[in-house]
């Protein structure tokens, strides 16, 4: 069975650089490309789903959006072998936009994309607006904390990893043989 595997990018995949406006400042965070290619390996169906909102913000242009975007993409294809599909929010806190995390519209524009609609979903991500999004799609929510403990108040994940290793044996554990099943 085919299982979304919806990611975010900035400080998930790659380094959170605050805005990514300079494509030699992207560097992918360690294990992630293996894990995901390793996770796709079983069927899980891997797509970036990510706030941009240093465009809406102007404080990264078009052009240099889509150099790190492109950037982005040629190292994580080289260190995976995967072509990932990317879906971003371009929009600010105050546009009131359907697709900026938390709220679901890009994770949905994601699942409908790789035509897995109404197919087991996972979000996982860096920040609670991932875990927030997630939820609202029903997809099991993996917060990769990387020594950050979640904030009081905030929607729990269904798991907190540390590292890339420590998520993607929680999946292959958890996720995979729940839907095996």
């Amino acid at each position: 069975m085919s299982i979304a595997l919806l990611l975010d990018r900035d400080g998930t995949l790659m380094d959170d650089v605050g805005y990514p406006n300079d494509p030699a400042r992207v560097q992918l965070i360690p294990g992630a490309a293996a894990a995901v290619r390793d996770l796709a390996r079983l069927g899980f169906v891997p797509a970036v789903v990510s706030n941009q909102s240093g465009l809406a913000r102007r404080i990264v242009t078009p052009v240099q959006a889509v150099a790190v975007h492109d950037r982005f993409v040629e190292l994580f294809a080289e260190a995976s072998g995967l072509a990932l599909p990317c879906f971003y929010c371009p929009h600010g806190p105050d546009d009131r936009c359907d697709c900026r995390k938390p709220k679901p519209g890009l994770l949905q524009q994601a699942v409908r994309s790789l035509e897995l609609l109404g197919k087991p979903a996972v979000m996982i991500g860096d920040k609670p607006s991932d875990v927030a999004a997630g939820r609202a799609v029903g997809a099991t929510t993996v917060w990769l904390a990387f020594g950050r403990k979640c904030s009081a108040g905030e929607l729990p994940p269904d798991f907190t990893a540390e590292t890339w290793d420590d998520c993607s044996a929680w999946l292959r554990r958890t996720v995979a043989n729940r839907n095996a099943a």
